[in-house]
């Protein structure tokens, strides 16, 4: 039986996935979970108390996967330069990839505050890491040049989510090479 309840949890999580990376947070609703899952709507609710409570074991689940990710590429990275360019890149390349849509369909909404911490905590640890490799660059303020840098990531995100007209590799090499002469300036 737990086994099976695993199941249905995996599957509920699944189909939010889908949800919020075709539409958003507001695609995310009980009825549309339940159809996905051929689940009734009630049985959505002895899993999940709120959407808000979906939302927050997505975080839990898929941001930790998201962030080990970047983290795995940047280790990967001989120089403090290349863990930079590894931090933009991987991030990007992730862009088309579904956990990533719906992290960033999340991060977008509005959050209760377990969830708001749970993407804090995961995301603390990328910048941590960031600023690291830009403090070993001689920058005098590590932390806000961090902050700067992810606003680079984040609008290169949005970018190639709108399908811009520019292919997605241009956007991933320009935000590369602005994110690159930035740290270096």
């Amino acid at each position: 039986m737990a086994e099976h309840r695993s199941m249905q949890r995996a599957a509920l999580l699944d189909a939010a996935r889908s949800l919020l990376s075709e539409g958003g947070t507001e695609a995310l609703t009980f009825p549309a979970l339940a159809e996905r899952t051929g689940l009734a709507r009630s049985s959505v609710y002895e899993y999940f108390r709120s959407r808000a409570a979906v939302v927050e074991e997505l975080c839990e689940v898929d941001f930790p996967v998201w962030a080990a990710d970047v983290s795995a590429a940047m280790e990967r990275a001989g120089t403090a330069e290349a863990k930079v360019e590894a931090y933009v890149r991987r991030q990007l390349e992730l862009v088309g990839d579904r956990r990533h849509r719906a992290v960033v369909a999340i991060s977008a909404s509005e959050l209760d505050a377990g969830a708001r911490e749970k993407i804090r905590a995961a995301h603390g640890g990328l910048v941590a890491m960031i600023v690291e490799a830009l403090a070993e660059l001689g920058h005098e303020q590590p932390r806000l040049a961090a902050m700067l840098l992810q606003g680079v990531v984040d609008a290169a995100v949005r970018r190639i989510e709108l399908g811009a007209a520019e292919e997605p590799t241009a956007i991933v090499d320009a935000a590369v090479s602005m994110a690159l002469r930035g740290v270096r300036g």
